[in-house]
């Protein structure tokens, strides 16, 4: 991996999906509890509570024993990177009309792998689909055309 790409991300894929959940449940809830980030990512207890300690050694968070997490501030630049990413993709993905379920699963897959130059051309090319609805409904044509092949 590459100097300029861990720093986009925590370097790890687990350790991404932990940072975005506790953002999101920071934003939610104005805390993030292990018992809620277990609940929400389906995991045991015991192995968030194991991935917060090797956050908090990664200097990502700050856990406290039975009081919560807090993400640090490169740990709040990472999460803010990652749900950037998921909301980018999840944007494009739905320009051309693709259920949700398809583009969750996409998303998730992609989100972690992209680059920063291939995250900025697909938003980019988002812009230029939503202010040009017309090429929009033409590259929706060309595509249903291909797959009705």
């Amino acid at each position: 991996m590459t100097k300029s790409t861990s720093k986009r991300t925590s370097g790890s894929v687990a350790m991404d999906d932990y940072l975005e959940q506790i953002l999101h449940l920071i934003e939610e809830k104005g805390y993030a509890r292990a018992v809620d980030i277990s609940t929400n990512l389906g995991i045991s207890q015991a192995s968030v509570t194991n991935m917060l300690q090797k956050l908090d050694n990664e200097g990502l968070v700050k856990h406290e024993k039975y009081r919560g997490t807090v993400l640090t501030e490169d740990g709040l630049r990472i999460a803010g990177a990652i749900v950037e990413r998921h909301e980018t993709l999840t944007r494009f993905l739905r320009l051309f009309g693709l259920d949700e379920e398809t583009i969750y699963r996409d998303v998730e897959g992609m989100e972690h792998h992209v680059s920063r130059p291939t995250l900025e051309v697909i938003r980019a090319v988002a812009d230029s689909l939503e202010s040009d609805t017309d090429f929009l409904a033409e590259v929706k044509r060309r595509i249903l055309g291909e797959m009705a092949k």
